[in-house]
Parts: structure tokens; C-alpha cells; sequence
């Protein structure tokens, strides 16, 4: 792939990666400094009964659906060091990215990590807050830079499945 191609991938996935950083931390801010959602816990958004969206707090000390969780001070720390390490190995692989959706998925998964060691900084946990649920099973608290990841890594599995072989190793073809 040509080198101005994979500058401009990196250049997209960095620019989605600060959107949904900001997103992120915008969010976060309005839940906890307008919102007050830890004083008010719980406020009904769409639906009720079977199924629904709620603003919900909730301070997750561990990872993705809780794991890793712990609340020695270093814990948070060692989390973010983590999540740093892996922003930065996916910010070498989105700088050789082969097409604009992997750049752009890395750059979701970017911010979204980014945007979750700043709150272990800040918090020493990260703020999670939507609640989706459906006939009485709640789906894991979540926020936008949990959104974020999670899309990033379908659209990359999508990729890893439906990727195409260069040409020259596709049987019958010659290059």
C-alpha cells in the first residue's frame, strides 16, 4: 500500500480517536457534574418494564463486564499503564492500516481505551452509566468509550473474516 494511503488512514483513525475521546469525557462530565447521577442513582430514559434505558452510576474498578476488578490504589494504575500499552501498540498497527475501516476501528478502540485510563487516573475507577436491559436481563453498565471498543473490535473481526487475499494469492490468478 502506498505510503500517502496509510498516512491518511492513520490521520482518520486519530481523528475518530479524539471524537470519541471527547464524547467520552464529555459524557462522563455532564453525568457526574450536571446530572449529579451519583446522588440521583437511577434516571428511567426509554421504556420501562420488559425494556428499557437507564442512566444508571456505576464506578467499575476492573475491566470490560468487571474483570480484573480490585480497589488496592495500585490496581487502577496497573489498568491504565495496561490500557496505555495497548493504545499505543493499536496506534503503530493504525498507522499501517491497509484500508480506512481497520484505521477507523483501531481509532474508535483508541479513544475509548484512552478515555477509560483517564478516568482510572482521575477516579481510580471508570464511570459507567447506561443501563440497557430486556424482559428482566440487564445488559453490563456501559459508557461511550465502552461503545466505542466494542464497535471497534466487531468491525475488526468483520474484517479478519471477510478480508479479501491480495490478488497475486488468489488461486487462478496470476500477478
Amino acid at each position: 500500500m502506498a505510503a500517502p494511503e496509510q498516512a491518511a488512514n492513520l490521520r482518520r483513525g486519530l481523528i475518530l480517536a479524539l471524537l470519541v475521546l471527547v464524547a467520552d469525557q464529555a459524557s462522563k462530565w455532564w453525568i457526574l457534574e450536571v446530572l449529579d447521577l451519583p446522588a440521583r442513582r437511577n434516571v428511567p430514559l426509554i421504556g420501562g418494564g420488559d425494556f428499557g434505558l437507564d442512566l444508571t452510576m456505576v464506578w467499575n474498578r476492573g475491566v470490560t463486564f468487571g474483570l480484573l476488578s480490585g480497589s488496592a490504589p495500585w490496581h487502577a494504575w496497573a489498568l491504565a499503564a495496561l490500557a496505555g500499552a495497548i493504545a499505543l501498540f493499536l496506534i503503530r498497527w493504525m498507522a499501517k492500516a491497509e484500508n480506512r475501516r481497520t484505521a477507523l476501528a483501531l481509532g474508535g478502540i483508541v479513544g475509548g481505551a484512552i478515555g477509560n485510563v483517564i478516568d482510572r487516573a482521575r477516579f481510580g475507577a471508570v464511570v459507567d452509566f447506561v443501563d440497557a436491559y430486556a424482559w428482566g436481563w440487564h445488559w453490563y453498565v456501559f459508557n461511550i468509550a465502552d461503545a466505542a471498543i466494542v464497535l471497534g473490535v466487531v468491525v475488526l473481526l468483520i474484517e479478519a473474516v471477510t478480508a479479501r487475499p491480495p490478488a497475486t494469492d488468489r488461486p487462478g490468478e496470476t500477478a
